[in-house]
């Protein structure tokens, strides 16, 4: 008896998969089972899986030489997904697979258990958009994923939760019917439900203005206030004035959250903007990605929505530091010394700081009880680069008593998301035809000059506040870019001294009565 078969499995690198031939080769040259093709310490004890899941449900297991090839056989294979691939391959070549020419035509993949149960894997759906790309006829997949990865339209998705399905399957012995999702109805349902909302938040207007700005033109804004004055809260509901995702953007985020095995079993597609608020004590590798085997950190999972990092002066320097170069690149670039892989990570960051440490420098009512030049030194924990990238700076007060007791109606979130996707529309006018340039915040300096003309009155303004409050050539940017967004949300086509004033109105950390 000596027979080789081939099935296909896919491994995941970064947010790509790549599709992998399992070559099983059973013949009576020895005893030993190996597996080559560089698997990692999961997939050598696939073997141990396999051998259990196919003797408990009476099939049989070759007690001769087996003898597995993961090909490519020179990139790294990691991970328990393969078990399926291979525990399939196995009974193919000991012939107890009737049609073993349709291996060929599918991708097999799922962790088995050793009673021949299959659990699920992480990254279905890259591995089902390569599955089609390549032309395979379906993709046979664990249960619990098959949702995520029938959002691929034209390729056949079969979700299995036992190992007998896909022998029945090879069989002709039962028919799985392939999983079918409506995914504009999926997409639609989750888009307007939010169990949070701007109108629950009393007062605050000049923050809810400042929310409306970032949100419309996608900048990165900090509020510094008191303890207890609303930061967290306003910030918690900014996505629910972005405007919705589109289908592909939400593909993208579903992929990320997919490798990082993030998605809730039976998902099917991401359709809100993420909102990630990592702690402070967070690690580089946590907030930006990577490890042995890289995985998307917490700037990927924010990718297309909202990083709010609470607390901001708290989180290690390094850690900032490390964000720096995503947050202009837009994507995250994790080196190996045989991999080079790309996470995207276009967020909106969103921070928070008490103006010092007991919190209340420059508030109406209380003392600030911190010693001379600690409200310096406390600011300077937050590097003048990455505040130099963030757009819009906010004060936040405490509401007054008046107010929180007052029962007018607040504006609602839909109401502001009407306004922000209107500056949205504008911006994707003016920015049709430029690569990956969507919204004002991501306009390039050369754009700039074109798109942010000021009149003779404004630029005389904006010169004095430049003298007046020191400002860098990247502040002077951020102000035009804000200014602008401004201006699209009052449908302005140019740029008036109001707008340009109120954006440098928002650039108070600039101001000398911070931390003097």
């Amino acid at each position: 008896m000596h027979m080789l078969v081939k099935t296909f499995g896919s491994a995941v690198y970064g947010v790509e998969a790549q599709t992998i031939t399992v070559e099983v080769d059973v013949n009576n040259q020895g005893k030993s089972y190996v597996i080559v093709g560089l698997p990692d310490n999961a997939i050598k004890e696939s073997l141990q899986r396999v051998e259990s899941a196919i003797k408990s449900n009476g099939l049989y297991m070759p007690r001769t030489k087996l003898l597995v090839n993961l090909a490519p056989a020179d990139i790294k294979k990691t991970g328990t997904a393969f078990d399926l691939p291979i525990a399939i391959g196995t009974l193919a070549a000991t012939g107890q697979i009737e049609h073993v020419e349709q291996l060929e035509k599918y991708v097999i993949m799922g962790e088995l258990s050793l009673d021949g149960i299959i659990k699920p894997i992480k990254g279905a759906l890259p591995i089902a958009i390569q599955t089609k790309k390549e032309g395979f006829d379906g993709l046979i997949i664990p249960m619990l994923n098959a949702k995520e990865a029938a959002m691929v339209e034209g390729l056949k998705v079969y979700g299995v939760s036992h190992m007998k399905d896909v022998v029945g399957f090879f069989s002709k012995s039962n028919g799985i019917a392939p999983t079918i999702i409506n995914i504009a109805e999926a997409f639609e349902l989750a888009q307007s439900n939010y169990d949070i909302d701007f109108s629950d938040v009393k007062g605050q207007h000049n923050i809810k203005r400042a929310l409306e700005i970032a949100a419309a033109g996608g900048h990165n804004a900090i509020l510094i206030g008191p303890p207890g004055a609303g930061k967290t809260m306003l910030a918690k509901r900014l996505p629910t004035i972005l405007p919705p995702l589109s289908l592909e953007e939400a593909l993208e985020t579903t992929k990320i959250h997919s490798v990082a095995g993030k998605l809730a079993e039976n998902a099917t597609i991401i359709s809100r903007r993420p909102f990630r608020s990592p702690h402070h004590t967070i690690s580089d590798v946590a907030l930006v990605g990577g490890g042995g085997h890289p995985v998307p950190g917490e700037i990927s999972l924010a990718h297309h929505g909202v990083l709010f990092l609470d607390e901001l002066p708290e989180f290690k320097r390094t850690v900032l530091e490390v964000m720096r170069q995503p947050m202009e690149e837009r994507k995250v670039t994790i080196s190996r010394a045989k991999i080079a892989l790309d996470f995207p990570a276009s967020f909106m960051l969103i921070a928070s700081m008490n103006p010092c440490p007991c919190g209340y420098f420059n508030h109406p009512e209380k003392e600030c009880t911190c010693p001379p030049g600690m409200v310096q030194k406390y600011l300077n924990k937050v590097s003048g680069p990455l505040l130099d990238r963030i757009d819009l700076h906010v004060e936040v007060t405490p509401v007054a008593f008046d107010e929180l007791s007052s029962t007018s109606n607040q504006e609602k979130s839909i109401h502001i998301r009407e306004r922000v996707i209107a500056a949205r529309s504008i911006q994707s006018k003016r920015f049709d035809g430029c690569d990956a340039v969507y919204s004002n915040a991501a306009m390039s300096s050369k754009m700039l000059k074109e798109i942010c003309v000021i009149d003779a009155a404004s630029t005389q303004l904006l010169k004095r506040a430049m003298e007046k409050l020191n400002l860098s050539a990247r502040a002077y940017d951020r102000i035009l870019k804000v200014s602008r967004t401004i201006a699209d949300l009052a449908f302005s086509a140019q740029i008036k001294t109001e707008h340009l004033a109120e954006a440098i109105h928002f650039r108070s950390l600039d101001r000398e009565n911070w931390g003097g």
